[in-house]
């Protein structure tokens, strides 16, 4: 194994990230044993450190996380583990831990800011595609939460089947808008499919992420 980094009390901290929507669900730690045990289950394991013991996630709510990829930093005292949970990560049964936000950058604090947002436009501002970050981790959170009244929720519990025929009916919508050369209608239809192409791939458990890979792939002509 690589020679890792713990501190005086034996521990390295841990970031748990969700391997298809990439957002940071909990923060842990780990002791040499914790990791042994995650490496040989495929789960994820640490070390309390209030109750000075092992805990297993998931062991009593069901919510595990099955671990893809175990990364460690430059100076190998710290570790991200890319995992698919099962169910939420924080025991008040949200998604992720960090559901709380602090401060963003629009946030104006100062007259420098104050101009410097008034002289730069939204577009400068925003990527074109963060929509589809923020609805990869929102569906995420859905199918981990499974508020009622969601109609993502409403959708996982159906199952695949009924994903992959909304999937199908929204299609058919897009090519009957275009074969109408109705654009507003287009947009509609188009932007219905995308979400439920989302969903999908949540359900399927393939981060966007791969298949953007692949079309870069194609695009420099790599098979």
């Amino acid at each position: 194994m690589t020679e890792l980094s713990f501190d005086k009390n034996g521990l390295i901290p841990a970031i748990v990230q969700d391997h298809q929507s990439k957002q940071v669900l909990t923060l842990a730690y780990m002791n040499e044993e914790s990791l042994n045990k995650t490496m040989e289950t495929g789960e994820t394991w640490f070390y309390s450190r209030s109750r000075q013991e092992l805990w297993h996630k998931g062991a009593t709510s069901g919510n595990t996380q099955k671990v893809n990829e175990i990364r460690y930093d430059c100076d190998q005292d710290a570790l991200v583990i890319l995992a698919e949970p099962a169910g939420p990560a924080c025991h008040k049964g949200d998604y992720s831990c960090f559901s709380e936000t602090l401060w963003t950058a629009g946030d104006v604090n100062s007259p420098a800011d104050a101009l410097e947002k008034e002289n730069s436009s939204s577009t400068d501002q925003q990527d074109r595609f963060a929509i589809f970050n923020e609805l990869e981790s929102v569906i995420a959170a859905r199918e981990a939460e499974r508020p009622e009244g969601s109609y993502t929720t409403y959708l996982f519990e159906e199952g695949v089947d009924k994903i992959l025929k909304k999937v199908g009916e929204e299609a058919s919508e897009v090519i009957i808008a275009a074969k109408n050369r109705d654009k507003e209608e287009l947009t509609w239809e188009s932007a219905d499919l995308l979400y439920h192409w989302l969903v999908l791939l949540r359900e399927q458990n393939l981060p966007i992420d791969d298949v953007l890979r692949r079309l870069a792939d194609r695009h420099s002509g790599k098979k």
